[in-house]
């Protein structure tokens, strides 16, 4: 199927002004499944020289709360526009994904239907795309996928590494076994977001250097490159002698103008309540296995293997379903809430997502960010509440988490990889208790 056939283009201008300071100016060039941008993102205002704003989405599950099997809709919505535009293979689930898309609760369990004769190495940028890319990866039968980290490891050499310029942590590792990457198999990149691609073009830069290969994908929900930024690409392509596909759900074209300073940020503090939450801790070691790699770790307590930190494939991913869904199980028997907020943090993002999905009625989902943003209480800005802490797991991390209004949840579940140190939780449970949610369960998925 030619992919002029299936793509309709409707070209629309969008202005979006953030906090009266930052106007930005928003043409749509490309939208193939007609998805309403109200739907897939809003915008904040960054704290960072290099980047001013922000798309917040509202489908990733990371600044805002999410269903989340919207969250992993959009990894399967993703994966079918791979495999028509790039293999020319008409996905027939698509119609199904766009109607479960439109659903405010998505009852979404998916099975892959991306065919064995792909077989690529796929790849989801940290923080942000870990859940997106490993949804992505959901949808194939023969697979790899492993996820970028900002996560150093004492003794342990990553096989690449390469730079994010503009994000607020800008080094990436990949830490995977050597014949994941040394070969001539496709690489997709998955990202949320692209709107320069360079984060993308370092990247192929850094694995042709050592794995040469024909051809590479960026797969992302939104697509932002200026003329001259996808001209970049073409001329690597040509540099190379490689192929570049460009795979997203939303194309166009952005223009920024700085109409002023940011005011100050408010004592955020001022007009808080402080509720005392009680505090439970919940174990879901039995259901993970630690990964190989637990010896390199610097608090003592092991990765887990299922996160792809260091690589799964897709034959592994049957039995991590059934695992996450007997993990979902036992937390369901502890949900006691009506209205249930679960919280992956950082770079620990699909596997929460994915149990969270299995959890019922009523339960959102969003994670913790490094990503320091302004927050201001102003209807449709994409930061309108926000606490700030020092991550249990890596003290000299800050975290924050966006867009919990006081008292709008009664039941917390926050997610670690790794069981994190009760003196290290102190500070992070201390803001929580701004967000009045009277439960609050810690729940880790490696033990010490």
């Amino acid at each position: 199927m030619n992919n002029s056939q299936t793509s309709t283009l409707l070209k629309r201008t969008f202005t979006h002004t953030i906090l009266n300071s930052i106007e930005v100016n928003i043409e749509v060039t490309e939208n193939t499944y007609q998805l309403p941008l109200e739907e897939l993102f809003t915008m904040a205002a960054r704290i960072n020289k290099k980047r001013s704003f922000l798309f917040v989405s509202r489908v990733l599950g990371k600044h805002l709360p999410i269903h989340p099997g919207r969250g992993l809709l959009t990894g399967a919505l993703l994966a079918a526009k791979y495999l028509e535009t790039t293999k020319e293979i008409e996905c027939e689930q698509k119609k199904q994904f766009l109607s479960l898309f439109s659903q405010i609760e998505p009852d979404f369990q998916l099975l892959p239907f991306i065919p064995k004769r792909c077989n690529p190495v796929i790849i989801g940028f940290a923080e942000t795309a870990t859940a997106l890319g490993h949804a992505f990866f959901d949808c194939f039968e023969n697979g790899q996928f492993f996820h970028t980290t900002r996560e150093e490891m004492d003794g342990l050499e990553p096989s690449i590494t390469f730079e994010e310029e503009h994000s607020h942590a800008t080094s990436h590792r990949c830490y995977i076994p050597i014949e994941m990457i040394d070969n001539n198999r496709e690489i997709i990149l998955v990202d949320d977001e692209m709107t320069t691609g360079k984060t993308a073009l370092n990247i192929i830069h850094s694995i042709h250097a050592k794995f040469p290969r024909k051809e590479y994908t960026v797969v992302s929900i939104l697509d932002w490159r200026s003329e001259s930024h996808k001209q970049q690409f073409s001329h690597l392509e040509k540099q190379l002698g490689i192929k570049i596909n460009i795979v997203s759900l939303l194309g166009g074209n952005v223009n920024v103008y700085e109409r002023g300073k940011l005011r100050e940020q408010k004592n955020l503090d001022s007009n808080k309540v402080c509720t005392k939450s009680s505090i439970e801790f919940l174990s879901l070691s039995n259901f993970f296995k630690a990964s190989a790699f637990s010896s390199f770790t610097m608090s003592g307590t092991p990765f887990i293997k299922e996160t792809g930190r260091f690589g799964v494939e897709s034959d592994e991913n049957q039995f991590l379903h059934k695992q996450i869904s007997e993990a979902a199980c036992y937390l369901k028997e502890k949900r006691i809430g009506n209205k249930t907020l679960c919280l992956g943090t950082g770079e620990f993002m699909y596997i929460p997502m994915k149990i969270a999905s299995e959890l019922g009625r009523n339960v959102f989902y969003q994670s913790t960010t490094r990503s320091p943003v302004h927050i201001e209480n102003l209807p449709g800005y994409g930061a309108r509440y926000g606490i700030h802490f020092l991550n249990p797991e890596e003290p000299s991390v800050s975290h924050n988490v966006y867009n919990i209004p006081p008292g709008d949840y009664d039941e917390l579940f926050v997610f670690f990889e790794r069981e994190p140190d009760k003196n290290n939780l102190q500070n992070m449970i201390e803001q929580l208790e701004w967000t009045e949610i009277k439960s609050v369960k810690i729940v880790f998925c490696s033990a010490k």
